[in-house]
Formats: C-alpha cells, sequence, structure tokens
C-alpha cells in the first residue's frame, strides 16, 4: 500500500470518528444502529469506530433502548469520567475558573476579583492560583485533566494562544497559551472572551442545533462571536466579532478605550447603565439605590441596580430600559447584516437581562428590518455570568470532538503514566 493511500485512508478513518463522537455528544443516548443511519457508514465501520472510542474510555454504554422492533439496542454516550476540561475567564475586575465534563457539567468552580490597575503578571498569577485549584479538584477527583481552555476580553492569536491587543485590559503580546501549558503541561486553547461564549453555546447550550447564531457578551465592554453555516467565523486575520467598536452614536464626548469616539460599547456596556443611573440620583430623583448602597457597603453597580430593579425601582427600570434599547440598536444592526436565526446574550450585564430585554426587543423591533428580524430569537444565556467561563471550557471539549485521536491519544498514555506512578 502506497503512503498516499495509507494517509488518505487514515484521514478518512480520524474523520469518520470524530462524526461518530460529535453525533454521541448532541444526540445521547444513542444506538450504533442510529449512528449508522445518520453518518451513512456501515455498521462493521461504526462498530469498530465505536469500539475504539470506548478503549480510549471517552464513550460508554448506557442501558437499552427499544424502538419497538426486534433487540433492544445498546445505547452510548459520553463518558464522564473519561476526563475533564478547565476553563479560565480574564475579565476586567475578576478572574474565574470551572473545572467541567465532557458533557459540560461543572464539577467545581471558583472566581476572584482582580484589580485592573494592578499589573498583567500579578493578574495572571491570581489566574494561576484559580488553575492549581482546579488541577487539584481533579486529581481529587480521579480525572485526567484534557485541556485548559482560556477566554479574555480582546484579540487573539489563537493559534499561538497569544492575547495581541485588549482594549479594556491595556495588555499587549501576552503568551498566555505558553504561560497556562507550562504551567498544566495539558493542551491550552486561547480565544476572545465572545468567541468562547459563542463555542459554548454551541458545544453545551441554546446554540447546539443552530447553524447561525451570534453570542454577545455584554459587561465593561461588548463583543461579539459569530457562528455562520455552523462554524466560528474568525475573519481575515482572526479577530472579527469586535462588534462593540462599530460606530452607532455622532456623540463623541466620550472616548472609548480603544481610542475611538462614539463605539457602540460606549452606550451598551455596564458603565453606561451606571452613569444613566448616577444621572438620575444626581439631579434628586427619588430611589431605593442610596439606601442600598449604605446598607450593604457597596458601591453603585450591577449587584445593587439589579435589587433595585427586583423591587420595583423606577428609575433603575428607567436606566434599565434606556441601557436595553442602546444594546438593542446595536444588535439590530447585527441582525439587519448577518441574518442570524438567534441572538444569545452572556457577560456581566446578564445579571440585569431580564429588565434590559424590553428595551432591547424595543429598539430591535424599530430599527432593523421586519421580515430579517422576525427570523431572529432573543435569548439570555442559560449560564447566566458563567457563559464565558464554560465557553472556555468549550474551546477544548470542541477540539476533542474535531480530533478525538490526536487529542485523546495523548492524554491516554497521561493517564497511563499516572496509573503506574501511582501504583509505585
Amino acid at each position: 500500500m502506497s503512503d498516499h493511500r495509507a494517509a488518505d485512508q487514515s484521514f478518512v478513518r480520524e474523520t469518520n470518528i470524530a462524526s461518530i463522537l460529535r453525533y454521541i455528544h448532541e444526540q445521547a443516548p444513542i444506538s450504533r444502529a442510529r449512528l449508522a443511519a445518520l453518518t451513512g457508514l456501515n455498521k462493521s465501520t461504526v462498530s469498530s469506530l465505536v469500539e475504539e472510542l470506548l478503549a480510549r474510555g471517552l464513550i460508554h454504554e448506557t442501558g437499552r433502548g427499544s424502538s419497538g422492533q426486534g433487540r433492544p439496542a445498546t445505547l452510548l454516550e459520553i463518558n464522564p469520567a473519561a476526563g475533564c476540561i478547565l476553563g479560565v475567564e480574564l475579565g476586567v475586575d475578576y478572574v474565574r475558573a470551572a473545572l467541567v465534563d465532557l458533557s459540560g457539567q461543572i464539577l467545581w468552580r471558583h472566581s476572584a476579583d482582580s484589580d485592573p490597575s494592578h499589573p498583567q503578571e500579578q493578574i495572571i498569577h491570581q489566574a494561576l492560583e484559580l488553575v492549581e485549584a482546579g488541577m487539584s479538584a481533579a486529581n481529587e477527583r480521579s480525572l485526567p485533566l484534557l485541556g485548559l481552555g482560556a477566554a479574555l476580553p480582546g484579540m487573539v492569536d489563537v493559534q499561538t494562544g497569544t492575547l495581541t491587543f485588549s482594549p479594556n485590559l491595556q495588555w499587549r503580546d501576552t503568551s498566555l497559551g505558553r504561560i497556562f501549558h507550562e504551567h498544566t503541561g495539558a493542551p491550552v486553547f486561547v480565544d476572545n472572551d465572545a468567541n468562547a461564549g459563542a463555542m459554548g453555546e454551541h458545544v453545551f447550550g441554546l446554540a447546539r442545533q443552530t447553524r447561525n447564531f451570534i453570542f454577545i457578551v455584554a459587561g465593561v465592554g461588548i463583543g461579539g462571536g459569530l457562528f455562520l453555516n455552523g462554524d466560528l467565523y474568525r475573519g481575515a486575520g482572526g479577530y472579527a466579532g469586535e462588534i462593540g467598536h462599530t460606530h452607532v452614536s455622532s456623540d463623541s464626548s466620550r472616548l472609548c478605550r480603544c481610542g475611538s469616539r462614539g463605539c457602540w460599547e460606549n452606550s451598551g456596556n455596564q458603565y453606561a447603565l451606571i452613569e444613566r443611573v448616577r444621572a438620575r440620583l444626581d439631579v434628586g430623583r427619588r430611589s431605593l439605590i442610596p439606601r442600598l448602597c449604605a446598607e450593604q457597603n457597596l458601591p453603585l453597580g450591577l449587584n445593587v441596580i439589579a435589587q433595585a430593579a427586583a423591587q420595583g425601582d423606577e428609575e433603575a427600570l428607567s436606566a434599565l430600559h434606556d441601557t436595553g434599547e442602546a444594546i438593542g440598536q446595536g444588535i439590530a444592526n447585527l441582525i439587519n447584516i448577518f441574518n442570524p436565526e438567534l441572538i444569545v446574550m452572556g457577560g456581566a450585564m446578564i445579571m440585569v437581562g431580564e429588565y434590559l430585554l424590553p428595551g432591547i426587543l424595543k429598539a430591535v423591533k424599530e430599527k432593523s428590518l421586519p421580515d430579517i428580524s422576525q427570523q431572529a430569537q432573543i435569548r439570555l444565556s442559560g449560564f447566566g455570568v458563567e457563559a464565558v467561563v464554560i465557553g472556555a471550557a468549550a474551546l477544548a471539549v470542541e477540539a476533542i470532538l474535531s480530533n478525538p485521536t490526536a487529542v485523546a491519544g495523548a492524554n491516554v498514555t497521561r493517564v497511563e503514566a499516572g496509573r503506574r506512578a501511582r501504583a509505585l
């Protein structure tokens, strides 16, 4: 057999085994016969591929199902004991980590406040402390670490795992992929926070069966992860999705952190909401907010605004509605341009998401073309404020689903080495 033919057959097998694993991930519990029908592969090929995935520990058999005819079929699903993934999010004023299994179940989570005025090295050290805690949580469960995903706001070179520039962090040329790999020894995947959030919705969340959707992360800034025709769209240089820096306002009074003026995120981020509330308080409007801040010794922020809104505070609700309209204006533009089936919103602003939605929907109805906007659902992420950190983990899970033999094979070796070491 020629080398080319052997390479072609190897590629076809890797493609097929990835297809089998992805169908199991998406549609479990599922039978071998159903996998054959979905993939178009013959039953013997499916059985061979399934046996390899079973041997690697990525899937397991789970009971039997019946279609009402013939013998009950043995069902397959992702093996929760196959290993775990660590997701890390470096926000502007916090760091967060979560340990998940291959099905997206959260096994451990932790977060800590960070100070954006601190040196970059100090904040990265905080993140590495969470990584250490997450690795300890994996060890306590006797689960191998299959990979690490990291997400943060800004432009990321995903090939090298390098943060090129983050306007909100003011970081440049930071080799996060190398830093995390040296610390863990695991495969590392680094991406923009919005792209990570989009991957999380695609792999685990609301968009599992959706080919065209946009994930919007809204907090200190606004970013977008674009899924077009079933794939994450990165653009020519890999930096697509910087939607927060699209121009939506002629108001040039506020300078964006990117150095420009009139950026969408300046009117729709959490700081804009806080300024709207503060402006109402400054002219003496009656509100529960000053009392809530004093009682809890908290600064004016999303948490207090959410509490006031929940108690029907008119000024909080009014500021939230105005901010929702500002966010909706940008969403209307995205709907007109991309014609998505679904828009999912996550990030810190989801703390007040239910109060933003009426303003968002109002602006979308007024600003987008009716025939297009009627095709788009607007939803809040089911992962809440953890949407990005779950998405960071999903980056690594997606890599395993796309190439289970390469990723899992390396970890089979690592697991065996660990077993031998424990036996000594």
